[in-house]
């Protein structure tokens, strides 16, 4: 093999990785990785959560413009919108950012006495806040383009559609689902920790990812960005929505930190790290 040949495959091998990283290597990795994302400094911190929530927002974007074609089946709108929806998730990752979600992962960190419960409560709340003005930010910039009028205004109705079907859901309902959601966005991100490559990191985020689109299940971020539309499209909103969307919230974040940083985070430290540490092999 020349050296230009050896130079190219090299290049090309963080791209085309198979070695992954083993759970027990992963439960190191996100450790660690809760311990810097706990002491970013605020500046970074809030630009980086503002890049996150317009990152999830260009996803909800694309699983509207899906969901708003009629002659999609249920089965196809909901999979291939899930699919396409990954874009988020996807740049999150790849690109960079804080998000609320994924930070729920920090539970692992706190559980082995790297950070504080304050540090985590005080990166939760700057992240889920920053999420906030980038999805909104998002919504603001994507209804002055005239988005919604797309396919004869199908897709401004959708937005209408998906913001009154979550106002409406009961206060439990929301939470579940949002445990569920966060469930695989921190099985997703985990799983993407174990790859070494950018392509590794992709493919292991499509499948949870869209699945909890395609099931249904609540993603704080993401709603922030529906509701912000459905507002935007309306003109302003009424107090049965304004108390609907107030209700979804609560609950899916809720649900969303039990999801991720319980059954994902905390169980996960349990296997691996105290597991391991007390002799018992998982």
């Amino acid at each position: 093999m020349n050296e230009r040949s050896r130079a190219a495959d090299q290049a090309l091998a963080p791209l085309f990785a198979f070695d992954a990283y083993s759970p027990q290597e992963v439960a190191t990795l996100v450790r660690q990785s809760g311990v810097k994302k706990a002491g970013l400094p605020l500046l970074p911190q809030v630009m980086l959560a503002i890049l996150a929530g317009a990152f999830i927002g260009l996803g909800a974007l694309y699983y509207v413009l899906v969901r708003s074609d009629p002659t999609l089946g249920f089965a196809a709108r909901q999979v291939l919108g899930g699919g396409v929806f990954c874009l988020g998730l996807v740049m999150v990752v790849i690109a960079g950012a804080e998000l609320f979600t994924g930070n729920n992962l920090l539970v692992m960190a706190r559980a082995h006495g790297l950070i504080t419960s304050g540090q985590v409560l005080r990166n939760w709340t700057i992240v889920l806040c920053g999420n906030m003005v980038g999805a909104v930010g998002l919504a603001v910039l994507v209804y002055l383009a005239g988005q919604a009028a797309m396919n004869d205004g199908a897709v401004g109705d959708a937005y209408l559609a998906i913001a009154a079907g979550k106002a409406s859901l009961p206060f439990w309902t929301a939470f579940f689902r949002g445990v569920l959601c966060n469930a695989l966005v921190c099985l997703g991100v985990w799983m993407s920790m174990a790859g070494r490559g950018v392509i590794d990191k992709v493919v292991v985020l499509l499948f949870p990812i869209s699945a909890f689109i395609a099931a249904g299940f609540e993603h704080s971020v993401a709603n922030l960005y529906f509701f912000a539309m459905a507002l935007l499209l309306e003109g302003g909103a009424d107090a049965a929505l304004a108390a609907g969307m107030a209700r979804n919230l609560a609950a899916v974040v809720l649900g969303n930190a039990v999801g991720g940083g319980v059954l994902v985070g905390l169980v996960y430290y349990l296997i691996y790290v105290k597991g391991l540490a007390s002799g018992r092999r998982p």
